[in-house]
């Protein structure tokens, strides 16, 4: 089906669409730019099930557990930290041919390892390859896409994850009836090759162009994406204005408040993403069903997948509704569901979960946790992470806000278990709780309506020093 959509390739690196089809093509690589969200879902979700049979092969004590899983954060980090230099100097496209070739070698990697040291330093190649893809493709995405759509299509980078997550989940309870945790951590190679195929098939970000000053070759882009010369000569005219700023990236960081204020808010975002405790749930599923009591490997297992597909289906939420209602309405009651189900899973595990019913309706308050965060921070956080900073300042605004991201998460990952052992199981939920309650009232003083505004106008709003609050004013 690409090649009927996409032609020859120019010596400028950007490919020449069909205007016939124009929505097709904005459509088509979207989706192949979200592509990199599905591996990062694959490397949430295939450790859940693979760790169980690691630590029993290499006799690993708990702390030693986290560092399995928290040490693709840890690479993540560094992959999110180099991302900007990378994305500013070869662009948004050519840091996705890096993304897929690290996710391809820290993948074989990862099954061929003989020893606990081995795995972890692939595991480190895999939070590289993830990092980069957590931090480029929702910026390509909000820099290809037309502001009335920006959201969903921004979202689909996170439905890509939760199907990775699924797929990762399923392809883990089929290995796992042999313990064939070197298969679950293999196949993510296949979807790896396949994001690299179509990342060369990729046009150029037009905001990248010209920030290079490659003003005609943005035109095209944007003639090609938006199949209008007038509405291309528009968006363009507000590129160009907001590259009147004469510092860029670390140095108006350091001399412009205002663009200080999009990168706090930025590392805020980020934070209260993670901290919800949504990847404490993705990295350690089966541990958490079998604190809710289901005893068998089979029933965590399946209880797992279930899990991924309610996360997958419930993120369709925020797709169909985050262009319509806007971003701060969804946000406001997906932080409301996740607390009362934190704190509700705390009570019934503080009673004690003995009965089928009670296991069942543990199960059932965790899965409304899911379609709290899945409908709301999961995309959402990424959406406006994308949507806030100034353009000269967006590489290195979202390689800040993107680490932060990867900072929390290593963090949650790394000391749930340890959490669980000193606060007991009920505490620790709670805590979340109360964290989501925090987060809440965050986004009832702090966060912006962006709906329907464009890039330039945010911008344009940040700089006149308008409230954080109040970013999205038209």
């Amino acid at each position: 089906m690409m090649a009927t959509v996409i032609t020859e390739e120019r010596s400028n690196g950007t490919l020449s669409l069909e205007k016939s089809d124009l929505n097709k093509n904005v459509f088509i690589a979207c989706i192949i730019a979200a592509l990199a969200g599905l591996l990062f879902g694959l490397d949430i979700g295939v450790i859940s099930g693979a760790l169980p049979f690691i630590a029993k092969e290499f006799g690993l004590a708990t702390h030693t557990q986290e560092w399995v899983v928290s040490s693709m954060m840890f690479g993540a980090a560094f992959g999110a930290v180099g991302s900007g230099p990378l994305s500013n100097k070869f662009g948004r496209k050519y840091s996705l041919v890096v993304a897929s070739i690290l996710f391809t070698v820290g993948s074989l990697g990862c099954a061929l390892a003989n020893n606990t040291e081995i795995l972890i330093i692939f595991r480190i190649f895999l939070g590289l390859a993830v990092g980069v893809a957590s931090f480029t493709a929702p910026l390509y995405l909000s820099e290809i896409a037309p502001q009335k759509l920006r959201g969903s299509l921004i979202s689909m980078y996170q439905l890509m994850i939760t199907i990775g997550i699924v797929v990762a989940f399923l392809s883990d309870t089929a290995f796992s009836y042999e313990g064939q945790w070197r298969w679950m951590l293999g196949v993510i190679t296949v979807p790896a090759l396949i994001l690299l195929i179509g990342v060369l098939m990729l046009p150029r970000s037009p905001r990248w162009l010209a920030l290079k000053g490659r003003h005609t070759e943005a035109k095209e882009v944007l003639e090609l994406l938006r199949g209008s010369d007038e509405t291309a000569k528009h968006e363009l005219d507000a590129i160009r204005e907001s590259l009147k700023v004469k510092q860029s990236g670390w140095s108006l960081f350091k001399t412009n408040r205002n663009c200080r204020r999009a990168v706090y808010l930025g590392v805020t975002l980020q934070i209260m993403q993670q901290f919800t405790g949504m990847n404490v749930i993705m990295y350690y599923a089966p541990k958490i069903f079998k604190i809710a009591g289901f005893a068998s490997t089979e029933q965590q297992m399946w209880g797992t997948v279930i899990v991924g597909l309610v996360n997958v289906f419930a993120t369709f939420i925020a797709i169909g509704l985050v262009d319509k209602l806007g971003r701060k309405p969804i946000l406001k009651l997906g932080f409301l569901v996740m607390s009362a189900s934190m704190a509700t899973l705390g009570f019934l595990l503080n009673q004690g979960v003995t009965t089928s019913f009670e296991q069942y309706f543990a199960a059932f308050v965790l899965l409304i946790f899911i379609v709290g965060f899945a409908m709301s921070a999961g995309p959402l956080i990424w959406v406006l992470c994308s949507e806030i900073q100034p353009l000269k300042a967006r590489d290195f605004g979202i390689t800040v806000s993107t680490a932060t991201n990867w900072i929390a998460n290593m963090i949650v990952g790394a000391t749930f278990l340890t959490f669980l052992q000193v606060l007991g199981n009920a505490q620790t939920f709670w805590l979340y709780a109360v964290l989501n309650i925090i987060f809440l009232f965050v986004t009832l003083i702090l966060i912006p309506e962006t709906k329907g505004i464009s890039l330039e106008k945010i911008e344009q709003n940040l700089m006149a020093g308008i409230p954080l609050s109040k970013l999205g004013k038209k």
